[in-house]
């Protein structure tokens, strides 16, 4: 089971790995099954089925616990996905709960947290941002927030991305003029600031607009953010009139500039349809056992995006129970609309109704339309699941063949699942840091990167195997980096189950690195991992790489073979990973601004930069030509500039 969501059929490393289980026990199961159905009551509440391991195979509800859980005592019956969790089952566990609505929402926080084998899950689950309008200051600020929400103040979203709600907020403040600057940064300034000069503050700071008028800006852009949206620009365009009209140029120019900035708002806003103030459109698309679900989320009557999830099941399960398992823990930490439009109906809909109008502590409609302009929007997300999917599976077909081409290249056994590659950073031996990225047949599994900052012998670390190294002793970082890595892998999962243990390791480097992993693998007592080392040809041309692993005599691909290419990208993208890990630590250490690090650019210069681009960020997005067009920046200082934030290491 892939994290992306997607259940392949097991690879050869993977039956390889299932071999080493104990195998199961279909009567074994049963057995315990009937056994605790002994004491089991007959009232609502979750159980719980576990392996020999005490891992959470199986988390399921029901309104009267033994009569569902006897349904199992009768395996032939049952889809091959229960016989097999049936057969792993030496022990249950058991909650009852006062209500069948209790237990849904149990079931669902549970799955959430354990991610049972054989449930639905939904693995991608990330935050949503919103829009804040604090209401702890008399000069509210505008902001994106993520959380919990804590601050006293306006919350509006949720939006599908945090690029649309860095778009609506700089689009609020071009229409409304509101801050988005920090108490302490307003309390502390005595003129105003970039944003004032580009049009986008009325600058309450210093007093250049008074506390009522500015209430006034709050309160057009809360009914703009809350559905009246026409009604304030039919405002602003009557006030641009009188100003035209009584020849005030300069201030109906300035009302037209805040119309067009809410229409650019709405311009992002794609799809709208009447009637729809409050709703989430789910919509479903399943094929060949693969599923994508398109979430659009509409507030205040406006479309606020949408984003795609990718849920793991088995091929087995239905469409309809696919998407109540969603539900349930889609909205296990985030509150539901009033409104929510799925394009399936849904097994126990009114008690899943029930259970997310509990949650929200209003009434939550659950609605499969079949007619009418909520069909058509239907239809929309639908479509967009449907081709969402069809690029997934695309660039997994893609995915999948290029991890075949490196099994042949490597002389693997089976197609790995898992690719580890490996990559140190520093300056001068200082702020050092290893870097592991991870990919899969999906792509880069980002979630699992890690980095590790390298410890030296005076940083008062245990462990003379890891910790004894001279500053810059780049042999002695990736032992450190390998050890620390796989020793906590031997600690915490022993018999590699927990699918993160990596099919191949990747080091960037030559036969030199490529001796210190042997060195580190025997010493743990690894034996079956196949490792190799990328190194860059000759005047690091790309191309030219040669390839090293034991037993076998360094060697190259052919320029234009895919798998090279592959490669390439695997190792670049641990790189990256590797500098970027390592800037943020060398960052911190000096104190924030990257700008201090550069030779020659003093106060006066790292004045100049942050002004004309706003942010140290903008800095290092900037073009050599446009960093040489800053007052006081040679072309040889801009140089250093652009090359400090390009490096190639």
């Amino acid at each position: 089971m892939s994290d992306s969501g997607f259940i392949d059929p097991p690879t050869g490393t993977e039956r390889a790995r299932r071999r080493r289980r104990t195998e199961p026990d279909i009567e074994r199961g049963v057995s315990v099954i009937r056994e605790h159905l002994r004491t089991m009551p007959a009232a609502p509440g979750v159980y719980r089925m576990l392996d020999e391991d005490g891992d959470v195979l199986y988390v399921g509800k029901a309104r009267s616990l033994k009569k569902r859980v006897v349904n199992y005592t009768h395996p032939a019956k049952l889809p091959n996905r229960i016989f097999r969790m049936i057969s792993e089952t030496t022990r249950m566990e058991v909650v009852t709960t006062h209500t069948e609505v209790e237990a849904l929402l149990l079931e669902s926080n549970l799955i959430k947290r354990l991610k049972p084998r054989y449930n639905v899950l939904l693995r991608d689950d990330k935050s949503f941002p919103h829009i804040l309008m604090t209401g702890d200051h008399v000069y509210p600020q505008i902001v994106k927030h993520r959380g919990a929400r804590s601050r006293k103040g306006d919350y509006f979203g949720p939006f599908a991305s945090a690029g649309a709600v860095n778009r609506t907020i700089a689009a609020l403040q071009r229409a409304f003029l509101l801050r988005n600057c920090t108490d302490s940064v307003f309390s502390a300034r005595t003129r105003p600031c970039l944003q004032y000069q580009i049009k986008r503050c009325s600058a309450p700071c210093v007093g250049f607009v008074e506390q009522a008028e500015y209430a006034e800006l709050v309160d057009e852009a809360r009914r703009f953010l809350t559905g009246r949206s026409h009604d304030v620009q039919q405002q602003l365009a009557v006030k641009m009139q009188e100003a035209a009209e009584a020849l005030e140029f300069e201030t109906a120019a300035i009302y037209r500039n805040r119309i067009r900035a809410l229409t650019a708002i709405q311009a992002h806003q794609d799809i709208n349809v009447d009637g729809i103030e409050e709703a989430d459109v789910i919509a479903l698309h399943s094929e060949g056992g693969h599923t994508c679900i398109q979430v659009f989320f509409f507030r205040a009557g406006s479309n606020f995006g949408n984003r795609a999830y990718f849920p793991s099941h088995d091929k087995e399960t239905e469409d309809g129970d696919v998407l109540s398992a969603f539900l349930g823990q889609f909205y296990d930490d985030k509150p539901p609309p009033r409104l929510i439009l799925v394009s399936h109906p849904v097994p126990e809909a009114s008690l899943m109704a029930e259970a997310l109008s509990t949650r929200a502590g209003r009434k939550v409609e659950l609605l499969a339309p079949q007619r009418g302009s909520k069909r058509k929007l239907m239809e929309h997300a639908t479509l967009n699941a449907r081709e969402a999917l069809g690029r997934r599976m695309a660039e997994s077909a893609s995915q999948r063949r290029l991890l075949e081409g490196v099994a042949q290249v490597f002389g693997l056994e089976a197609t790995p699942d898992r690719v580890e590659v490996y990559d140190n950073s520093h300056t001068g031996g200082t702020n050092s840091v290893g870097g592991m990225i991870v990919a899969g047949p999906e792509g880069f599994i980002k979630s699992a990167y890690r980095k590790f900052n390298i410890r030296n012998v005076d940083d008062g670390a245990q462990d003379v195997r890891v910790d004894q190294l001279e500053a810059g002793d780049d042999y002695a970082m990736m032992r450190q980096v390998l050890i620390r890595r796989f020793a906590r892998a031997l600690k915490e999962d022993p018999e590699r189950k927990s699918g993160t243990w990596p099919d191949l390791v990747l080091i960037d480097g030559g036969a030199a690195h490529l001796a210190i992993a042997h060195e580190v693998f025997a010493e743990l007592g690894i034996d079956d991992l196949p490792v190799a080392s990328i190194a860059k040809g000759p005047d690091r041309d790309a191309g030219r790489e040669r390839f090293f692993m034991a037993d076998r005599e360094p060697f190259m691909l052919e320029r234009r073979d895919p798998v090279l290419y592959f490669l390439q990208r695997l190792r670049d993208e641990a790189h990256r990973f590797a500098i970027e890990t390592h800037r943020a630590r060398r960052t911190k250490a000096l104190g924030g601004n990257p700008l201090d690090e550069i030779s020659g650019i003093g106060a006066r210069r790292k004045k100049a930069l942050l002004h004309h681009f706003g942010s140290a960020r903008g800095v290092a997005r900037a073009g050599l030509a446009d960093l040489n067009a800053v007052d006081g920046i040679s072309t040889a200082v801009a140089k250093r500039v652009y090359d400090f934030f390009h490096e190639d290491g």
